[in-house]
């Protein structure tokens, strides 16, 4: 079953907590999102998966996404609808559902184009937030730590090595350039990629995917994060 939920304009407390995990592109950040979020029975949020969304649409409509003014239109015009599936974050504009779309090689070369629009970013940023009405989540982002839950004591940067990074990115089958992808995310004016105050720095470049969890599970823990795994199965 899916649950849609709406948007939120303010970070208004909430009895629901947010674990922010951040990190440039091929960290490991979205695995141990998703990971944390299975043992600790909390919704995983993929805020990437939005930004995505918004440039299949754009591409689908023949919209050059440097095009802002015709972003900014087309953003007025659709109907963005987040929500859950079981524990993973869904995304659907105008009733479609998007999944393994928007890992398409040209949502991946535009991205970081439409991430930059600030009116982009509001929009999205207030549906990120409207998921804390409804559940506990680990949110996993560029901007999740800094911008979106800047209060939540529970902030965890998930860096690896460039190196690392670009075999992890070709391994996946994307071929986008991480030096690019690091730069556009980094220097744009608005929530640049950075280390948000509080975070912990978690290198993955020699962990296994294992011990990357044990290690974000331990971070928590110092952050004061009371934990009580879900049982497998």
């Amino acid at each position: 079953m899916t649950d849609d939920f709406p948007a939120r304009v303010n970070p208004l407390p909430t009895p629901h907590v947010a674990i922010a995990i951040d990190g440039p592109a091929a960290s490991g950040k979205s695995t141990v999102a998703r990971l944390l979020a299975r043992q600790l029975g909390l919704v995983m949020v993929n805020s990437g998966a939005m930004y995505r969304a918004i440039t299949w649409q754009c591409l689908r409509e023949h919209i050059d996404p440097r095009d802002t003014a015709a972003v900014i239109r087309m953003l007025d015009r659709i109907a963005i609808t987040c929500g859950h599936d079981g524990m993973m974050s869904t995304i659907a504009i105008d009733g479609i559902d998007l999944r393994e779309e928007l890992r398409a090689e040209a949502v991946n070369a535009q991205v970081s184009v439409i991430a930059a629009i600030p009116e982009v970013r509001d929009k999205l940023i207030a549906l990120q937030r409207g998921y804390l009405d409804h559940a506990s989540v680990v949110m996993e982002g560029r901007d999740i730590g800094s911008v979106v839950f800047p209060d939540t004591p529970y902030k965890i940067y998930i860096d690896a090595a460039e190196h690392v990074r670009a075999a992890r990115r070709m391994d996946a089958g994307e071929v986008d350039s991480i030096t690019q992808r690091d730069a556009a995310d980094s220097k744009r004016a608005t929530a640049p990629l950075i280390v948000a105050a509080g975070a912990t720095v978690l290198d993955t470049s020699e962990l296994s995917i294992e011990g990357a969890v044990a290690a974000a599970l331990a971070i928590l823990r110092r952050q004061g994060l009371e934990l009580a795994p879900c049982p497998e199965g």
